[in-house]
């Protein structure tokens, strides 16, 4: 059977959740597939421990939690070190190398640095966008989803006020992806 498990993490105002919805949305509506998204923050409106777990599937899914991660974004430090090493062996770990100052405590992933911080600030002007930068490269590295599904996505359940910056910074993260990703050595 293939099933993908996704893990997105970071702190409450980083948009973890919305980016597991929509990654859910894309393969469950816009790619065919079954597709389950569950999520988990702390009490804390912002600032607080978040986490979204999206479950990918062709076939019908038994249990809708990830056991061991296939692909897990860390978009902070604290992230890092509470899921970093919570993977298959061989998994993507993408991590936002402006939040995330050291990996020195993961072992045997493939790694993968991207600005998605830098980027939503400079480019855009907003860091609220550096879900969606983070998106578009998961998208351009693994090809879980397609970043035409992830853009349809989005128009259906973001926000409508920050619909074309979303999709640009999915874009922009797309984008850099291939043209800088390297995986580094564990």
């Amino acid at each position: 059977m293939d099933r993908t498990e996704v893990r997105i993490a970071g702190f409450g105002g980083q948009g973890v959740i919305l980016a597991g919805i929509v990654l859910g949305h894309a393969a469950a509506v816009h790619e065919g597939k079954k597709a389950v998204q569950t999520q988990s923050y702390g009490a804390e409106t912002r600032g607080g421990a978040a986490r979204s777990e999206v479950v990918i599937s062709s076939q019908k899914i038994d249990y809708p939690k990830v056991i061991s991660a296939d692909i897990t974004v860390a978009m902070s430090q604290e992230s890092l070190e509470k899921y970093g090493d919570d993977m298959k062996p061989g998994g993507a770990l993408f991590v936002d190398a402006d939040l995330v100052t050291s990996v020195s405590t993961v072992t045997a992933k493939r790694i993968h640095r991207v600005p998605a911080t830098k980027i939503a600030a400079e480019e855009f002007k907003k860091t609220l966008v550096a879900n969606m930068v983070m998106l578009g490269a998961v998208a351009a590295v693994t090809g879980v989803v397609r970043l035409d599904s992830l853009k349809k996505s989005v128009e259906e359940v973001g926000a409508k006020g920050s619909l074309d910056l979303n999709k640009r910074a999915m874009d922009r993260g797309f984008e850099w992806a291939n043209a800088n990703l390297r995986t580094e050595p564990s």
